[in-house]
């Protein structure tokens, strides 16, 4: 199964906004009390304080709504506007360890925790759930870090392929830690634990790649 593309809808007025909210709102509480195969459209709805034909004309069907709940909470997982354009290896660090910082953040926040505990427990019944989260949340996280690795190897300051770089960036800087939050055996790490993880991950990916300018001659 393929994961489907978001729906087209025409630009909302402020309130139609305001009601999709609600509506989404009341579905990432209804997936996560019942889980996504038992979360009744009707129950939504109720809960929404819409009626069926406006939850389907505002959002869609259950899985648009999935997609549209992990969508929302995906943005704050792309590339700050702010970041400069690497030029160097200090401006790289940098940037490393703003972006570290930004995803171990909403990556440990409990409501996104939930979510990933949601995909797994929803394996059998609801699979597209998985498929959802992983092309929508970990697409986003990775296309933005692969936006940063691929200005970097233009600029000269690494040698090896955007993908590959990704991976072990991401490997560094998450390490254990995702597997201990959805077992609940650790807690999430406080801001400054963050920002020092994020730290250290750089550090330790930087003398990984010396990059084409500062490699040995």
């Amino acid at each position: 199964m393929t994961t489907p593309s978001r729906s087209k809808r025409p630009q909302q007025s402020g309130d139609e906004a305001a009601v999709r909210g609600r509506i989404l709102e009341a579905a990432f509480a209804a997936f996560m009390k019942n889980g996504y195969a038992a979360a009744s459209t009707n129950e939504i709805a109720t809960h929404a304080r819409v009626s069926k034909r406006e939850l389907y004309a505002l959002v869609g069907n259950k899985q648009e709504m999935l997609i549209a709940c992990i969508s929302e909470r995906a943005k704050r997982l792309q590339v700050p506007a702010e970041l400069p354009v690497p030029h160097d290896r200090e401006t790289l660090a940098r940037i490393l360890s703003a972006f570290g910082t930004q995803l171990v953040r909403e990556i440990s926040d409990p409501t996104v925790i939930a979510v990933f505990r949601l995909a797994i427990a929803e394996t059998t019944q609801a699979p597209e759930v998985a498929r959802t989260l992983d092309a929508i949340g970990g697409g986003t996280s990775r296309a933005a870090l692969r936006k940063i690795m691929t200005q970097a190897q233009k600029a000269g300051l690494l040698d090896s392929r955007p993908t590959e770089l990704v991976e072990q960036f991401y490997g560094l800087l998450m390490g254990n830690l995702m597997t201990g939050l959805l077992l609940g055996v650790v807690e999430r790490p406080k801001p400054r634990e963050i920002a020092l993880r994020a730290r250290h991950a750089t550090d330790a990916f930087l003398q990984l790649h010396p990059g084409a300018n500062n490699a040995p001659v």
